[in-house]
């Protein structure tokens, strides 16, 4: 067994001159709450399409559960437990929260080739996705059309489709983006019900919330790690005030607040 659940190790990537991820190296253990923090332009997007498969580094590696997933396609990297939600939703609007999460699952289990098949047939599928929508508190919601509810609970069932995946890692990607700032508390107690033993790297930019979910946080500048820490560590060092926000940036990184 290997110690990390996801670990990388020297990540570098360019877009011709541009150098937009430097030698970065990140470990995840099994259950790890792991904040990913940086100004606009940091690479904290680049870096989950490096993890996911959607881009190739020049150089370095990724590991998942100790197998090496550097050159594997997305696809593969999510049969194998790799997850991720998106800043922008992905969902199918004109379906039903039941409907995209049933979708996910036929896919994952490689039974999307029945899905039009009468819904009794795969009832196995059927009982994981009913599962997945009570744990996450859906169960309201699961027969209504994603258009027709509202924009923090679209991002609760992103929440539902990655760990319908079963993933021993889960990616999320800014998911407080657009949620209204009465609602984010919600999000974060659904959050806070995603499966303990799965490891989960949050892309956030509200340090609010990142207190309320990391055990840890990375800080990236210009594709480059600034430092490691817990949540008070990052908001007092003065290498985070001087270098990544400056004084009245920080002081706005530092006091801005979330609804209840």
């Amino acid at each position: 067994m290997t110690e990390f659940a996801l670990e990388t190790s020297n990540l570098t990537l360019s877009f011709g001159s541009l150098h937009v991820m430097k030698d970065v190296t990140l470990r995840l253990q099994a259950g790890a709450r792991h904040a990913f923090i940086g100004p606009n332009g940091a690479g904290k997007t680049t870096f989950v399409n490096l993890l996911s498969g959607v881009l190739v580094p020049d150089r370095g590696r990724i590991l998942l559960m100790g197998e090496d997933i550097t050159h594997q396609l997305p696809e593969r990297r999510v049969k194998l437990g790799l997850a991720r939600t998106f800043q922008v939703n992905n969902l199918f609007r004109a379906l039903t929260v039941l409907e995209n999460i049933y979708l996910a699952i036929s896919e994952h289990r490689q039974a999307s080739r029945d899905m039009f098949s009468a819904a009794a047939h795969r009832r196995d599928i059927l009982e994981r996705a009913e599962k997945v929508i009570e744990r996450l508190g859906l169960t309201e919601d699961i027969h209504r059309r994603v258009s027709e509810i509202a924009y923090g609970r679209q991002r609760v069932l992103e929440f539902a489709i990655g760990l319908s995946l079963e993933p021993k890692v889960l990616l999320l990607d800014e998911p407080t983006a657009g949620v209204p700032s009465a609602e984010i508390g919600s999000l974060l107690d659904t959050i806070n019900r995603l499966p303990t033993e799965t490891a989960i790297l949050m892309i956030e930019h509200d340090m609010q919330v990142v207190k309320r979910f990391a055990r840890e946080v990375t800080v990236l500048v210009a594709g480059e790690v600034l430092m490691t820490g817990s949540p008070e560590q990052v908001m007092t060092s003065e290498e985070v005030r001087n270098v990544y926000l400056g004084q009245s940036g920080y002081e706005r990184f530092a006091t801005n607040t979330i609804g209840a």
